[in-house]
C-alpha cells in the first residue's frame, strides 16, 4: 500500500518488525533502504546510532549491524545505507531480497558515536566509503535544526562517482554556510575533470581543509587502516585525542576495558555456564566465550560484530564472574546492573546467565 498514513504518536521499539518502504541505488554496490513501522510509530534515536538486523539468509539467520543514515529529525521513516563487499552474505541478501512490504526483525538502536554524546561548537567529520553514513545522519540533524552549524565534512572515495550522498550533501551546503564539504578521491572518473583533492588523506590536506582543526571535535568512520592514518595524522600534529571519536565494525579500537589481573581466564581451567531460563548447563573452558558456549548448547544469542563494539549480544549475568574485554559496546551503567557482552565475556568458574 503506497497511500500515506497518519503517523501514530508513539515511538517504535524493537519489539516490532521494520517494514521496507523503498530502496534506492546510491553508487556502485551501495543501496539505501527506507523502513517504516507497520503500526505507524515514529522513530527516536541519536544521530550516528546503529541497528542490528536479523536477516534470514539461506543456511540460517545472521545478524548484521548497520548505521542509521537518516536523522531523527525526520521520524516517520528510518534509512540504512549499506555497501556490499565481494564476500558479503547479509548485505547481499538485502540487495537481492529486501523489497517494499518485506518485514525484518531489528535490534536497537544502540551506540554512542554521536555528537549528542560529545556536544561542541565546531565539528570535523572525517569518513571514507560507507563510513559516511553516521556523518550524514548527524549533519542532516543539525541542518534540520535551522541553526547555523560549523562542520567541516571530509569524505574520501575511490572516484567522484563513488561519493555516497554527494548530491544531497551539496544541496544542504548550498543552503547553509556552516557545512563545508571537502571531497578526496584516489582518481578521477574517465573523461570527467576533477578539481578537488586527489590522493590519500594526510596532514597537509588536513591543514588546508580545516586550518582550525585543533579547535574542532573530530568524528571519524571508515576502514580501520583509514582511521589509523587519521589518528596518526592528528596525534602527530598535537591534537587532543580525548576529542577524537571513531566508529568501526571492521576492526577494534585502540583501547579496551582494563581488566583486573586476578580474573584472567586460564587455558587449562574448566568453567560451567548455567542458562537459567532454558534450564541448560554447559561445561566449557575458561577461554571460551559465553556466546560460543551458548551456541554449543543450542541457545541462540543474537550477535553482530563479535568484537564487543555493537552491543547486540548483551545478556544479563545473574551470578558468577566473567572476564570481559569490550570495545565500547556496553555502558558502565549496564555493567553495574549485571549485564555483559556474550561475545567477549569468558566465564571464571561457575556463571549463571538469564537465558
Amino acid at each position: 500500500m503506497n497511500a500515506p498514513t497518519k503517523p501514530r504518536l508513539a515511538f517504535w521499539t524493537d519489539a516490532e518488525e521494520l517494514e521496507c518502504a523503498s530502496f534506492l541505488n546510491e553508487v556502485p554496490n551501495v543501496m539505501t533502504f527506507t523502513f517504516q513501522s507497520p503500526s505507524g510509530a515514529l522513530f527516536s534515536f541519536e544521530p550516528g546510532q546503529f541497528l542490528t538486523l536479523e536477516l534470514p539468509v539461506p543456511g540460517g539467520t545472521v545478524h548484521r549491524t548497520y548505521t542509521i543514515s537518516s536523522s531523527p529529525s525526520r521520524p516517520t521513516s528510518l534509512t540504512m545505507t549499506v555497501k556490499a563487499q565481494p564476500d558479503s552474505i547479509g548485505t547481499r541478501w538485502m540487495f537481492d531480497n529486501l523489497r517494499p512490504g518485506v518485514r525484518i526483525k531489528a535490534i536497537g538502536p544502540a551506540g554512542r558515536f554521536s555528537m549528542m554524546q560529545n556536544p561542541a561548537d565546531k565539528y570535523l567529520f572525517i569518513s571514507a566509503g560507507s563510513g559516511i553514513t553516521p556523518m550524514m545522519s548527524m549533519t542532516t540533524f543539525m541542518y534540520d535544526s535551522g541553526r547555523q552549524p560549523d562542520i567541516v565534512f571530509v569524505n574520501c572515495a575511490r572516484r567522484p562517482s563513488e561519493i555516497i550522498f554527494r548530491e544531497r550533501l551539496e544541496h544542504m551546503a548550498s543552503r547553509m554556510q556552516g557545512i563545508d564539504l571537502k571531497w578526496i578521491v584516489e582518481e578521477p572518473d574517465p573523461y570527467r575533470p576533477w578539481t578537488g583533492y586527489r590522493g590519500f588523506f594526510n596532514q597537509l590536506m588536513l591543514g588546508l581543509m580545516a586550518p582550525d582543526y585543533l579547535e574542532r571535535e573530530v568524528f571519524c568512520c571508515g576502514p580501520e587502516p583509514f582511521m589509523q592514518a587519521v589518528r596518526d595524522a592528528l596525534a602527530g600534529l598535537g591534537y587532543d585525542m580525548d576529542r577524537y571519536h571513531q566508529e568501526s565494525f571492521g576492526g577494534p579500537p585502540q583501547q579496551a576495558e582494563a581488566v583486573p589481573d586476578d580474573i584472567v581466564p586460564q587455558d587449562d581451567a574448566a568453567a560451567e555456564v548455567t542458562f537459567s531460563a532454558s534450564g541448560k548447563t554447559a561445561k566449557c573452558a575458561q577461554t571460551d566465550t559465553i556466546l560460543a558456549t551458548a551456541r554449543a548448547a543450542g541457545i541462540p544469542i543474537p550477535s553482530g560484530c563479535a568484537m564487543g563494539i555493537c552491543g547486540t549480544c548483551i545478556v544479563q549475568k545473574l551470578d558468577g564472574q566473567v572476564h570481559m574485554v569490550h570495545n565500547g559496546g556496553i555502558t558502565d551503567d549496564d555493567i553495574e546492573a549485571g549485564y555483559i557482552l556474550a561475545c567477549c565475556s569468558r566465564p571464571i568458574g561457575n556463571v549463571t546467565i538469564d537465558l
